[in-house]
């Protein structure tokens, strides 16, 4: 049965794609959690659905906008939360109601919801075109060499931005550039699982792994082992029983998170652990 599943060309691009973006969903979704941005992957999403729309209006490739308007509402976020007293989370929330409101108003200009803008919002994984499968593994490629690249001034910079300061890292610019890579991987992400659950990809498989209480490495490697089986499982599981392969990669991912939480509470995985930098 599973010879059938990779005679596809469609499947094989499926798994291939979406093994990608599990890949820099869970690497970027370890440093946005331990940052305390969980929801900043929700906020981009929204804004994405903003930079959508406007592309369908204006007759522009749909991701090409959503990349400009989600960095540039990244970027403004991060100035709103640095140049005024908001706090964090509150920023966040401007920027996800703001990308929700565009979009919206958008989208009533346009005569309402299209086919285009469904696969946007749940996800077309298996519907991607070569074109599309090359730019997001070229993408993928891109953000797993930035994050590798720039992993131990991030290290610093997510515990303690003071410390950081006090180590030489130049926190400032590098914020700018975490929410930039934050960015770009969550419009990146959004032909596998959809505007409306990205930040279940990001989040979920960072905290099942958090829960086994190990260090930075291994909860990052944990998160990419979670990710990649979810995503996998989920696309094989939705072409056998017909499902929308979000929805299905979303639901395993929570199963998986449940799963492990029973165990915990059965003993047999050790109390987590605060997760240390330096490993």
């Amino acid at each position: 049965m599973l010879q059938e599943i990779f005679a596809y060309a469609f499947m094989q691009k499926g798994l291939i794609v979406g093994s990608a973006i599990a890949i820099i969903c869970s690497l970027m979704g370890t440093f946005l959690v331990l940052k305390r941005y969980s929801l900043f992957g929700d906020a981009l999403s929204h804004m994405a659905f903003g930079g959508i729309s406007l592309g369908l209006f204006s007759g522009i490739y749909p991701l090409w906008t959503a990349y400009a308007v989600s960095i540039l509402g990244a970027l403004g976020m991060t100035k709103l939360r640095k140049s005024t007293k908001i706090s964090g989370d509150a920023a966040i929330a401007v920027l996800l109601v703001s990308g929700f409101g565009i979009g919206i108003l958008l989208i009533s200009a346009t005569g309402g919801f299209s086919v285009d803008l469904f696969s946007f919002l749940f996800g077309s994984i298996l519907l991607i075109s070569n074109e599309d499968t090359i730019l997001i593994l070229a993408i993928s490629v891109g953000v797993v060499t930035s994050l590798v690249l720039l992993r131990k001034q991030l290290i610093h910079f997510i515990f303690d931005e003071e410390q950081a300061k006090v180590s030489g890292v130049k926190v400032d610019r590098l914020n700018y550039v975490f929410v930039i890579i934050a960015a770009i991987t969550v419009i990146t992400s959004m032909r596998l699982v959809g505007i409306l659950l990205i930040s279940a990809l990001i989040v979920l498989p960072n905290i099942t792994s958090m829960l086994f209480g190990k260090g930075f490495r291994q909860t990052v490697i944990f998160s990419m082992i979670i990710s990649v089986s979810s995503v996998i499982s989920g696309i094989i599981l939705s072409y056998y029983f017909d499902l929308a392969p979000s929805g299905t990669i979303v639901m395993i991912s929570v199963g998986i998170l449940v799963a492990t939480l029973g165990v915990k509470y059965l003993g047999l995985i050790g109390r987590a652990a605060p997760i240390q930098k330096t490993s």
